[in-house]
């Protein structure tokens, strides 16, 4: 079973897919006119100004949604793991997939706000890529095609945050536990497990809730931690730019020819860290009350920089700038190792690189506080990734006469994520990863070739946003002046403001 993990993994994150994401970064940067640079004053001012509804988030919580599915175990393991089986020029390419993403992400967001519709039961605003796949050729003869490929999508999302992509957090916890104090995975695996449970009964407005209260707490604290250690170790600061750069060129004479590792696992990593591309955060846009899609697409773009830019560098400065981590040939701790650098013997690829980096400050509270970091992180991960998967569920609903049926089946998705973490936090940490990879390469291949197809909405979307604002109104979206098809929410919400003014 594990030689055919490996195998379908490798089939999976091929060059090809490195060469899309990055391909798709370039494209749409250029499509939209530099957005994740020009647009920053837009992103920060909705952040500050959104509003939530009985059916609808705000802006601000989607965000944390959003940041609950990207900041987490591949913040702290992720990036660890990226620097030892590719180099400190790994960081790199993270960089850069996260400047080309956030173009990427603003194009998939605003798709998903465009295309969403409301819950048949809660009412709640859902979206994402089976949404957007299916109505935007709706109209067309290419119907029954998209919407085969929408069920694909939504099917390998459902798989994918259900079941795959949960173990991995649940395995940073339990391995960050039993570093810290020595507790066995499995119980710290019951108990991520249990609290999981009492929260996703609560639904979206639980999860925002929760998400809006802890991510900005722990993000904060883990970036003055960083920023401590950076100060700390302010000499480093050239030593530690040189050699993320000249390992991500090839320059490193110790890392020599690497370069395509570095490339591999950086872009691997940051998709997997930020998920630009990958179809995830599609999902929690669309649950935004906003008055114009391009709105959201500007929160989920500035996202990307706050998980990759932020968090991930602040991660690589612990570790490289305290020398503890070693590289490694070949993808695997099994291979040469090329270099060594101060880290003890017996610490492990993931999150014991960054506990071992804080510990050289402070001394024995290092990993405690990693363990409760991403004990947090991974855990409103899970919860994000609960939420994807039930709006995934919640497409295939839509087709379900009997509200019963519709219910059992979602109680029956909570029980898998439940099982999912409590397998995931007890098995080996390749295993976990392994699936997760999986998971994350198949729903970016689907959704980057789709958005890829259909992006004219989205990019419509964005010229009249800055015609309106030109102008000094604050943006409101009709589909229809701008020949938008199958946007059935909008036209809806368009027609009841004309209904009003009357």
């Amino acid at each position: 079973m594990t030689g055919f993990i490996d195998a379908l993994n490798g089939i999976i994150w091929s060059p090809p897919l490195v060469f899309l994401c990055l391909a798709a970064g370039v494209y749409f940067t250029v499509a939209t006119r530099f957005l994740q640079i020009r647009c920053i004053p837009d992103m920060i001012a909705q952040l500050r100004n959104g509003e939530s509804s009985d059916n609808g988030v705000s802006s601000f919580q989607s965000l944390m949604i959003s940041l609950a599915g990207r900041v987490g175990v591949g913040n702290i393991a992720g990036v660890s793991t990226a620097i030892a089986f590719g180099g400190p020029g790994a960081v790199f390419w993270m960089w850069t997939v996260a400047l080309l993403g956030s173009s990427t992400s603003f194009i998939e967001c605003t798709l998903a706000q465009i295309y969403k519709e409301q819950d048949v039961d809660t009412g709640e605003y859902r979206g994402g890529p089976a949404y957007y796949i299916e109505k935007a050729y709706k109209h067309t003869k290419a119907a029954p095609f998209m919407l085969g490929y929408g069920i694909v999508f939504a099917v390998s999302m459902i798989l994918a945050t259900s079941y795959f992509l949960p173990g991995i957090q649940a395995n940073g916890v339990s391995a960050a536990m039993e570093n810290a104090w020595g507790i066995d995975v499995v119980w710290s695996t019951l108990v991520l497990a249990v609290i999981l449970a009492i929260i996703v009964i609560g639904g979206v407005k639980r999860i925002a809730n929760f998400a809006s209260l802890v991510v900005p707490v722990m993000a904060v604290i883990y970036i003055i931690i960083a920023l401590i250690i950076f100060f700390a170790n302010f000499s480093e600061i050239p030593r530690v730019f040189g050699l993320i750069f000249g390992s991500a060129f090839n320059l490193n004479s110790a890392l020599s020819g690497m370069l395509g590792a570095a490339i591999m696992w950086g872009v691997m990593r940051g998709i997997y860290s930020n998920e630009a591309g990958q179809g995830t955060g599609p999902q929690s846009a669309a649950a935004a009350e906003v008055s114009h899609p391009a709105k959201q697409g500007f929160v989920q773009a500035f996202a990307v920089y706050i998980d990759t830019l932020f968090i991930c560098t602040a991660t690589a400065f612990i570790v490289i700038s305290t020398d503890m981590y070693r590289v490694f040939e070949g993808g695997s701790e099994d291979g040469v190792v090329r270099y060594q650098g101060a880290l003890p013997s017996d610490v492990a690829v993931g999150p014991g690189f960054v506990q071992a980096g804080m510990d050289t400050l402070f001394h024995g509270l290092g990993s405690s506080f990693v363990a409760v970091a991403i004990a947090f992180f991974a855990f409103t991960t899970v919860l994000a990734y609960y939420y994807m998967a039930e709006t995934n569920l919640a497409y295939f609903n839509r087709w379900m006469k009997s509200r019963t049926a519709r219910r059992g089946v979602v109680w029956a998705l909570r029980v898998l994520i439940i099982v999912s973490v409590i397998v995931g936090g007890t098995t080996s940490p390749g295993a976990a990863w392994a699936l997760g990879d999986i998971g994350v390469g198949a729903t970016a291949w689907l959704n980057i070739i789709a958005i890829l197809f259909l992006q004219v909405p989205a990019l419509k979307a964005l010229r009249d946003y800055e015609s309106q604002k030109g102008v000094g109104m604050d943006p409101q979206f009709d589909p229809i002046k701008l020949g938008i098809k199958n946007a059935d929410f909008w036209e809806r919400r368009t027609a009841s403001l004309r209904a009003q003014v009357k």
